[in-house]
């Protein structure tokens, strides 16, 4: 009876077992309640410099602040607008292909967000930034020849733009990019018709020179092209297609035609 009286937890064991297992539930608590408050104290805080800093138009900072946020708390709320400045902010520091890179990144992984048309404007305005660059500006560069891979991607990127998002704040400066663009693109195309021209290539110039009138109605490189055409044309013999040609020269362009009766009234026999 002695020893088993001696097993019996006391009361005041019992007391104190609760008493421990209580605070010991409290103090894990306030570890968990300490944790969560802290990183939500962290991505504000990040975020908070992180905007600071693009305003105040120090973007490598920003830069640096929004990839912590992004690389540390991916779930926030906070992240996807980071996301976003990110954009903004790589492509104000100059970093082009970063640039596109996360624009493309957002729009893929977020294809119903409200702010998907910014992303896809900057993606064409990144693709677009090679084309009025102040060294080109500077060194007088011909830029009608230079390969327009980046200048389609832009023009793609605007016309993406203006079809998913007709009613975005962006759509009116993407439309006049896009007029621009397409001219640069039909001036890249009559710069290889007048290379053809000057090879002799007459078949090849006026192909040329017919993509440049079916693709790009209304850019400037339309008149030069219909003479393309037309010179090509003659020097095949084809009189039909010169003929038809001169007819559309005379209600459209009147000046390029003027040019081309002079050109053919010119003495075979002088070289100036």
């Amino acid at each position: 009876m002695h020893l088993y009286r001696s097993r019996r937890p006391s009361l005041q064991r019992i007391v104190l077992l609760g008493t421990l297992a209580a605070l010991l539930a409290s103090s894990l608590g306030g570890c968990f309640w300490r944790k969560d408050d802290e990183a939500k104290s962290g991505v504000d805080k990040l975020y908070e410099q992180a905007h600071k800093s693009m305003d105040s138009g120090n973007f490598k900072n920003a830069i640096q602040y929004y990839e912590a946020l992004e690389a540390r708390f991916p779930f926030a709320n906070q992240s996807k607008q980071a996301q976003l400045d990110l954009i903004y902010c790589y492509y104000n520091d100059r970093q082009i292909e970063a640039t596109i890179d996360a624009a493309t990144t957002f729009e893929r992984e977020n294809p119903t967000h409200p702010r998907v048309d910014y992303a896809l404007y900057m993606r064409g305005l990144a693709y677009f930034s090679g084309q009025s660059s102040w060294y080109h500006r500077w060194f007088n560069a011909d830029l009608s020849k230079r390969p327009p891979k980046d200048m389609q991607e832009s023009f793609a990127a605007f016309a993406q733009l203006i079809q998913r998002f007709p009613n975005s704040a962006y759509s009116a400066d993407a439309r006049q990019r896009m007029v621009f663009l397409r001219n640069r693109l039909a001036d890249y195309e009559l710069h290889v018709a007048r290379y053809y021209m000057s090879r002799g290539a007459w078949l090849a110039a006026a192909n040329r020179a017919r993509f440049i009138i079916e693709q790009y109605d209304g850019a400037p490189a339309v008149a030069e092209s219909l003479k393309i055409m037309l010179d090509a044309y003659r020097e095949l013999g084809m009189r039909d297609q010169v003929e038809d040609l001169r007819q559309v020269l005379a209600a459209n362009y009147p000046d390029t035609l003027r040019q081309v009766v002079k050109e053919e009234q010119k003495p075979w026999y002088r070289f100036w």
